[in-house]
């Protein structure tokens, strides 16, 4: 598998590039009030202002995005097509949530599955691949992780690990998330929401 390259993040507590051991962030990671540089009509802060961001730029670009998910069941997917137009740029999405569809669906390898479970960086980046392939999309993206509650597959609640796969290659980000089980679904989401937007705004850079 090609190595993770790095994009630039949308926020500094969301680090992008290649996937490191999960480190604390809170759960509402992003903040409207950015560093300079930050598009504030990208409504860097919530879901819905991310999604938009996403759509508007895909659109702007003629690109397309399909989603893989795994802890969060849907969310990602439901929070891209709320918003008006999503139609033209969302090719679908794939809840991979139980393992052994991870390997039938998206083509993650069964021996990385055995070997590391479905919580780790490297089955984050395999799932956006392959839905990217499978769907056909410019732009695949994916989450693995730990909602809770308590832990799973040896890994502690709040162990996220998300990841974009686009024409400049694969990038991720791990967090360990806080809060309950909502709370680190929907950090989950704002995440990788703020990873495809930095990845679209690395490309059209």
């Amino acid at each position: 598998m090609t190595p993770a390259r790095s994009v630039p993040p949308a926020e500094p507590v969301l680090p992008a590039g290649p996937v490191l051991p999960a480190e604390p962030v809170p759960p509402a990671a992003l903040n409207p009030d950015g560093p300079p540089g930050t598009d504030s009509r990208e409504g860097q802060g919530d879901i819905a202002g991310l999604a938009r961001a996403a759509i508007r730029r895909l659109t702007a670009a003629g690109k397309t995005v399909a989603v893989a998910e795994s802890l969060t069941g849907g969310l990602v997917a439901a929070a891209l097509t709320s918003v008006p137009g999503a139609s033209v740029v969302v090719r679908g999405g794939v809840i991979a949530y139980a393992t052994e569809l991870k390997t039938a669906l998206l083509g993650v390898p069964a021996e990385l599955l055995a070997r590391h479970g479905a919580v780790h960086p490297d089955v984050a980046a395999a799932m956006a691949e392959g839905v990217r392939q499978r769907l056909g999309a410019t732009y695949g993206v994916a989450t693995t992780g730990v909602a809770g509650p308590g832990p799973a597959d040896g890994k502690p609640q709040g162990t996220v690990f998300v990841a974009v796969d686009g024409p400049s290659g694969p990038a991720g980000a791990g967090l360990q998330l806080a809060g309950d089980r909502r709370e680190v679904r929907e950090g989950s989401v704002l995440s990788v929401l703020s990873l495809l937007v930095s990845a679209l705004r690395e490309d059209d850079s």
